[in-house]
Formats: structure tokens, sequence, C-alpha cells
């Protein structure tokens, strides 16, 4: 994610076509580094949020609104002295610097006719709001950097504004072919670096991008592009370029699984083979990556606990597992001792006492083998000894066997939960596997009404192929139990990764045939939301609801078909249309 030059353009654009013009009707402070501003403008209402923290410095136009303290900072209030009714008469951007200058017109106390500007910094620790009077003199700023702070530029009142220029940038949007080459390709280092170090906006994120467009490896440094390398680089960021002062945007979201990982005001060539959802706004898009992120990141933390349980409970079946084949293989030669037995009592009239051992045919192989005697014991104590043995053995194998199974069934069970802690997007999510973990004994109970909250927690993942049928998807072991034995009909299809945790889905087929694209897209579902999603291709079974048997004493989610179809598919989701809430 890079709130870079580019993005600053786009957010600019937007702005000049929605609040250029309008009026301020009401400026809050909520946050310390905050600022709300709510204008009117041809009968529209809009509030623009400013963020300075030095964390996540934004700007983008809202909808939400945030409480203020009942008293204003002083900021605050400078401001609606000043601008608390007046005009945005343009808003602006220098070059490709992360900065928007707003210029405003406002009525003076005496009446007449004045005009300031705020300037919003988005700097990343750098960042601030500052206040100018029309000859860019600093009258406030929401924070105040002394001497002390920056030996580059102070920020105090009665200082004057200017952009500090701690490096040699060049401005992109003004850039020759020949100062290109001089002044970026000839930076001793990678490409793709040499373009963010050497233009001013452009980010690392901007600089890989452009790279990939022009076919060039990022990381290769720039003395070894070729003379056509050069001009082709230098034409496709000039292309972008075009598209930047034209305002030729077109904001998107990529997405990892169901997990934003970036943003930028063009399609990223870069990530061709992920997911991206387009907006028509920069500001709806931002407000919408930024709370997905904020979703996915408490999620995690709250999550961090239950995901600590799972991965100690993971790795001790594993070594039990581990523990218990090697147990298994140690039985495996039982048979040696009962075959022992057998020849003792076959050949033992012919054994002298005390004798260590003696070789005889074995039978089963027609080959010689040596049996070892105790020497102490007779021949029918010595066979009596091989026996026990091999019963000892053969009991020790076959509870091996069971305890096998159910580590097995442990593990996979675990996984299960694992998967749906990633899927996890809720409280509600997380509050259900809290008390699976709790029902099998891996956490305490801390709700003891667990059980009837799960009944009224049942949201599903919700989709519709592109033929109209509703695909539903459970979210965790207990959903994909409600989802299969409750929810679905007989004839309904359900859909489950083959041989690997993953989430039950269910095609709602209405008494209606459905056609092929319907079971490709429910296959793809199927497979998305596997341990397999990161597979070029999943095999998936298929069959019928009424197939499905849920096995007596079986874990959540568990459940058994001998019935079914397969397809081999792939787990892009990208063209299936989700529906947000549920049924």
């Amino acid at each position: 994610m890079a709130f870079d030059g580019i993005t600053i353009a786009n957010i600019v654009s937007e702005l000049n076509r929605t609040i250029t013009g309008g009026k301020i009707n009401k400026i809050a402070q909520p946050e310390n580094d905050e600022l709300l501003i709510t204008v009117k403008n041809q009968k529209t209402q809009y509030r623009l949020f400013i963020s300075a923290s030095a964390s996540l410095p934004l700007i983008y136009l809202t909808g939400s609104n945030k409480p203020s303290p009942l008293t204003a900072p002083n900021f605050c209030m400078l401001l609606r002295k000043h601008i608390g009714s007046g005009k945005i008469l343009s808003v602006t951007q220098p070059g490709l610097e992360r900065i928007i200058q707003i210029k405003l017109e406002h009525l003076n106390e005496m009446g007449d006719l004045c005009r300031k500007y705020l300037m919003i910094e988005i700097m990343g620790k750098h960042s601030n709001i500052i206040f100018c009077d029309e000859d860019f003199v600093i009258i406030d700023s929401i924070k105040h950097v002394s001497s002390h702070m920056s030996s580059v530029r102070e920020v105090l009142p009665g200082r004057d504004y200017f952009i500090p220029q701690t490096q040699e940038k060049q401005n992109p949007l003004t850039v020759s072919y020949e100062e290109f080459l001089e002044k970026v390709l000839q930076r001793p280092c990678s490409v793709s670096k040499a373009l963010y170090l050497s233009l001013t906006g452009i980010s690392p994120l901007i600089g890989e991008e452009l790279c990939a467009r022009a076919s060039i490896d990022g990381g290769l440094p720039t003395d070894s592009l070729s003379d056509i390398e050069k001009v082709h680089l230098y034409h496709t960021f000039s292309r972008m370029m075009e598209d930047v002062s034209s305002s030729n945007f077109s904001p998107g979201i990529i997405y990892r699984d169901s997990e934003p990982v970036e943003y930028a005001s063009f399609p990223l060539s870069m990530y061709g083979d992920l997911k991206r959802v387009t907006y028509d706004s920069i500001s709806e898009m931002l407000e919408s990556y930024y709370a997905e992120k904020n979703i996915v990141t408490k999620m995690r933390q709250k999550s961090a606990q239950l995901r600590r349980v799972v991965q100690s409970a993971l790795e001790r079946s594993s070594k039990k597992l581990i523990l218990q084949k090697k147990q298994q293989k140690d039985t495996d030669k039982k048979d040696k001792y009962r075959i022992y037995g057998e020849l003792i009592n076959t050949y033992g009239y012919n054994l002298e006492p005390e004798q260590k051992s003696f070789e005889a045919l074995n039978y089963y192989t027609n080959e010689m083998i040596t049996v070892p005697l105790d020497p102490a014991l007779t021949p029918s104590e010595n066979a009596k000894k091989y026996f026990e043995r091999y019963s000892k053995l053969k009991r020790t194998q076959e509870a091996l066997a069971v305890l096998i199974k159910e580590t097995c069934e442990e593990l996979e069970h675990l996984e299960s939960i694992s998967m749906a802690l990633d899927m996890a997007m809720s409280e509600d999510d997380l509050s259900q596997l809290r008390d699976e973990l709790a029902e099998y004994g891996y956490i305490r109970r801390k709700n003891t009404d667990g059980r009837r909250k799960k009944k009224n927690q049942f949201q599903p993942l919700h989709y519709v192929s592109s033929d109209g049928f509703h695909i539903y998807i459970g979210k965790n072991n207990f959903q994909n139990d409600e989802l299969t034995f409750k929810f679905a009909s007989g004839n309904d299809w359900w859909f489950h990764a083959k041989g690997q945790p993953g989430s039950h889905v269910i095609v709602k087929t209405e008494g209606e045939e459905l056609p092929d694209r319907t079971f490709e897209e429910a296959g793809r579902l199927a497979a998305y939301y596997s341990k397999g999603r990161s597979a070029p291709k999943v095999e998936i079974d298929y069959t019928q609801k009424k197939n499905i048997k849920k096995p007596r004493g079986g874990k959540p989610g568990f459940v058994v078909y001998y019935t079914n179809y397969s397809l081999l598919i792939d787990p892009d989701i990208s063209s299936i249309r989700q529906i947000k809430e549920s049924r």
C-alpha cells in the first residue's frame, strides 16, 4: 500500500469534482491529529476526513461521522474563526508531491474578502496540516515542529511556509527523456529503486509496476539495460504520467484470498494473478481498504490466543502420531515370534537340553532360519514365550491402529479449525470456534450456553452463480454441519475438496437441474475455501446431499459418502458474485 503522489493526484481530482466551489459548513477535530470538514456544494453535503497521524496519514471523503470532544482543541477553534463559513476556491497538488493545497476565501471581521491556504502534507511521520495566510505565512498547524525537532524546516506560527527539498528529485510530470536517462537511469542501483529514488511522488510499488509494464526485471541494475529497454521504460512511464495529468484513474484493491494486500489508482499488472476489485471513487476505495485491513488486523489480534492453542495441539498431535507409527512399525516383527513358536513345536522333540538355538526350514518361505532358544527353558516353555510375545505385539498393533486413526482424525479436525480461523471475519465466527475448541477439551468453556448461541450465529458465506443459483459455504465445522444436515435439502448438491480440510459448499437447486457452469463455479468455491487454495488445481468431490451421512460420534464437519463424482478445477473465484448478507 502506498499513499504516494499518484494516489494524492487521484484524490485531488475527486475533490475538485466534489467540494471545489463549496462552502465549509462545519469543522471538527475528533482526535489530536485529525480534522473532519463538512462542505456543502450543489445541494450535496461532503465530509472530508484528514489525518496527520504519523502511523497512518490519510485524506478522503467519507460518509461516516466521528464524535468530537466537548471542548474543541485550539487549532480547530482557530480554523472555525477564520474559515468556518469559507468557500473552497481550488484544490491543487504541487507537482506530484504528497501535498494537497486547498485555497479558501472568507470574510474577515471587517467584512473584507480574504484568502487562506490549508496545506495538507501526507508524508508518513512528517505528516501535518498547516494553515497559512495569502502570503504563505504560517498562522498555525495541527503539529508544531521546532528547530530542535527538525533542522530542515520549522513549522511554527509566523514562519514562512515552503516545501522542504530534502532530496534531489525530478518532477515526473515534466521530466524529459534526456533528464530521465541522466537523473534516473544513471543511478548505481536497481531499476525500480532508481525510479522511486529519483522521481517525486513515485512509490516503490509504482516503481515495480512500471518495470512490470515495460517487461523489465525491476531488480536488475540500471547499467544492465539496453538502449531499447530504456526507451521502452521511458515511454511506459510517460503513458502513466499522461493518465495522471488527464485524471484517467481506475482505483482498485488487490486481494489475496479474502485479504486486501494492496491498492493503487491504476491496474497493477504485477498482481495479474490476484483478484482486483475496482471502485468509481478513490475515497470509497481507501475507506473500504483500511476498514477491511482493520478488520483483518483486529481479527488476527483477537484470534491470536486461539491460534496458539490450535498450533500447540497440532504440534502435540503430530509428535504423538510419529511416536505411534514408530511403535506400530516395531510390532511388524510379531509374525517372526509366531513362526519361532510354531517351529519349536514342530521340531522341538529333536532338541537337546540347554540348547541355545537350532536351524529349521521355514515352511512359509521355504528358507532355513535360525531360531534362538533360552537354554534355561524347555522347548514347550520357549514356544509359549514366543507365542505370548506374538500375542502381546498383536494386541499392541490392534490398539495402535485405533489410536493412529483417532490421532489422524484429531489432526484433520485441528487443521479444519486452523483454516476456519483464517476465514473468521467477525466475533461471532471466533465465538463458534471457541465453543468448538472448548467442546473437545482444548480450552475451558467460558460461555455456558454456547450450544444455544451456535444456532443463532449461523451465517454462512453466500454466493450466486452466473446462472442464478444460490451457493452457501460454511465458515467453520459447526456451520458445515448445520449447512449440510439442516439447511440443505435432499436434492441440493454438496461439494468438498477431496482428502483435505475445507468448507462444505451447498448449491440450492430449488428442484431444477444445475447447468455445467454452476457445477464448475461451486467446485471453484470448494477449492478456494480449502487447504489447497494455493494449488493450481484442486480435486473436488461432489454429490447430492441425500448421499451424505454423519457417522455416529463423528466430529463436527466430518461426513462420509460412498456415491460421488469428481472434478479437477482451479480455485479462481474472481468472477463469482458474493452476497454480503447471508440468509
